[in-house]
């Protein structure tokens, strides 16, 4: 049975420690209390506290072709926010009373599936909880520790994040040397990578952020050629004197009218990677389509998007890059890391504030030997 109690902002969940489950828990990790991040209600707008409560209830062993998880680290990214829903996308909606889906890096703690074992560490699609028992599909490969690589990378730079850029930038928008390559939301953990592998390819790199603080980042670290603050800008304009030939690729996060001033600047055969669209993603009624969508018939322009399940076969192939990259200084990353699961929620608000940059993640504990 879940039992289940509020969750207000800024308050750290209360465990109630019994001795026996103390005791049990040395003897045995299946014997204890899973803590639980639920789903209160449904978002209306931007997710606040009162959308989220808290929630406890006994680890169960795993079934046929299960596996039971203890969970290392939290992935934070905005499809949450769409899970979070009632809306029909590629993954049923999070039900009212469950725990809040989640990307996830984590330990096999016991193991009823074939191939996975007790003690490895695994990138899942879980849950925010202490313990998940998932099915071996939700799996999405085991981690291999990589020197002078942290483990947290492999839930970020080496993990959704990275992939999403990768698959993204390389396989949908095909970038060639010497082509202009626009990104949105250039500071957030996606974007950052996206940069970073279009300068490997040679390209011209331009991003869209929100503060000159992140436009600074963005060109003293990251190496972009150039930034715009979408906030204090003239986007057109801005987009008319950075990308005067106009834009190869768009890799976009935003959507909304960010979108509708770089179909502007598009040029002939110019690809737009449809990775996201966080301006719109917590309305309530259907946003509007985009107004200047002729502009792809215009200049026979391609509009394309993608989910990393769609390259779920190549995982191994992306994180040996990604790797050799980052071993040669050629990709730079940043993650934004909060300790204990009842700071997930507030974390998670922070993706609609532009208070962050990199990669959002909250730990939970560190792998046992």
């Amino acid at each position: 049975m879940r039992s289940s109690r509020g969750f207000s902002a800024g308050v750290g969940l209360q465990r109630v420690k019994h001795v026996s489950v103390l005791k049990a828990r040395r003897a045995n990790p299946v014997t204890q209390l899973n803590q639980q991040i639920l789903l209160k209600k449904r978002p209306a707008g931007v997710p606040s506290a009162e959308d989220f409560e808290r929630g406890e209830t006994p680890v169960r062993r795993p079934g046929p072709g299960e596996v039971l998880l203890r969970n290392l680290y939290l992935s934070i990214d905005p499809a949450i926010r769409g899970w979070m829903s009632d809306a029909k996308s590629y993954l049923p909606p999070i039900r009212i009373g469950e725990p809040i889906r989640s990307g996830t890096l984590s330990q096999i703690v016991e193991s009823n599936a074939e191939g996975w074992a007790a003690g490895q560490i695994v990138q899942a699609l879980a849950a925010w909880e202490s313990f998940s028992v998932v099915s071996a599909r939700n799996l999405h490969g085991k981690v291999k520790t990589i020197e002078g690589i942290p483990l947290h990378a492999m839930l970020s730079v080496l993990g959704g994040t990275g992939l999403t850029a990768y698959f993204g930038l390389l396989d949908v928008g095909r970038p060639k040397q010497g082509e202009v390559v626009l990104i949105s939301s250039a500071a957030g953990g996606v974007g950052s990578v996206v940069g970073q592998i279009a300068k490997i390819k040679g390209c011209r790199t331009v991003g869209l952020t929100g503060t000159d603080e992140k436009c600074a980042w963005l060109v003293d670290e990251l190496g972009y050629d150039a930034v715009i603050n979408y906030r204090t800008a003239n986007l057109r304009i801005a987009l008319q004197e950075t990308c005067s030939d106009g834009i190869d690729v768009f890799f976009d996060s935003v959507g909304g009218t960010i979108l509708d001033d770089a179909l502007t600047r598009l040029k002939h055969r110019g690809r737009v990677v449809l990775c996201g669209a966080i301006s719109q993603i917590n309305q309530s009624a259907p946003p509007p389509g985009p107004r200047n969508y002729l502009q792809l018939l215009a200049k026979s322009a391609r509009m394309e998007g993608f989910t990393t399940l769609d390259f779920a076969h190549r995982y191994d192939e992306a994180r040996t890059q990604l790797a050799d990259w980052i071993r040669e200084g050629k990709i730079r990353y940043r993650d934004d890391i909060v300790q204990g699961l009842e700071r997930a929620p507030s974390h998670l608000l922070r993706l609609f504030d532009g208070d962050h940059r990199g990669k959002l993640m909250v730990k939970l504990t560190d792998p046992e030997v």
